[in-house]
């Protein structure tokens, strides 16, 4: 399970190299802009620059309308800017078709530019709440679209929490569903370290975090410590170890 980490300043993405050995993925968003609020490019390009060549960047392009071309020239947009993932958040799109439009324009802008880089179709295990897309659709959006991953994250950062809003079975189901289609599955929406047992069970891919490594664990007016983010990946550590030894897991 790979290990994506959000700072959304280039002085917390400095504090993510202090603490890169411990991390996968620098996630590059907007808390006060939405839980998949876009950065401004120079944002990205900067923490491109700060961060160890070899830890790949993600960018975050929005909590997305339906609007397709909007959306195709925002994700060209981060990739032009260093990003090698790029997340869009289908929370304008009500139907599986408009996230397959949107994530088909988004595939085709930025992969004509880089060829390697992933493009995540993201979902919102919340989506009752603000009438977007089902969440175990997104994987089939994800595949008939040619993107590369799916992921779930919580939409309304009220302190609810993934498994607040979807079950572990149902949430291990969504999983199922992306790797049998061929994608890397991501899961975030104030995870938590006690959440890492059922996530490494049910066979995440990348496990996305911001508040439980922040100081306080507030999303937005908290710093990321790199203290806080070793720790969650010792965790994560131990519970690989034991899964993979078949010792029962806690959670």
């Amino acid at each position: 399970m790979l290990l994506l980490i959000s700072p959304d300043s280039v002085e917390e993405a400095l504090d993510c190299a202090k603490a890169a050995e411990h991390l996968d993925i620098v996630d590059v968003k907007k808390p006060d802009e939405g839980s998949l609020g876009a950065n401004f490019p120079w944002v990205i390009r900067e923490i491109r620059d700060a961060v160890p060549a070899d830890k790949p960047v993600s960018a975050t392009v929005g909590d997305v309308p339906y609007k397709p071309g909007t959306v195709a020239q925002a994700a060209l947009g981060a990739v032009v800017s260093g990003a090698t993932y790029i997340k869009v958040g289908l929370y304008g799109c009500t139907t599986p078709e408009q996230g397959i439009d949107v994530m088909r324009a988004v595939v085709r802008a930025v992969k004509d530019h880089r060829a390697d880089a992933l493009v995540v179709a993201s979902g919102y295990a919340d989506a009752h709440r603000i009438g977007c897309v089902n969440p175990l659709a997104l994987p089939d959006i994800a595949a008939r679209s040619g993107a590369d991953a799916a992921m779930l994250d919580t939409a309304v950062k009220d302190g609810t929490r993934l498994f607040d809003h979807l079950a572990p079975d149902v949430c291990a189901e969504f999983v199922i569903r992306a790797h049998a289609a061929g994608l890397l599955a991501a899961l975030a929406g104030s995870v938590q370290r006690g959440d890492l047992a059922a996530l490494t069970r049910m066979g995440t891919d990348i496990v996305g975090v911001r508040g439980a490594v922040c100081e306080g664990g507030d999303r937005v007016a908290g710093r990321i410590r790199p203290d806080l983010v070793a720790a969650f990946r010792a965790e994560m550590d131990r519970q690989a170890r034991e899964h993979a030894a078949g010792v029962p897991t806690a959670g």
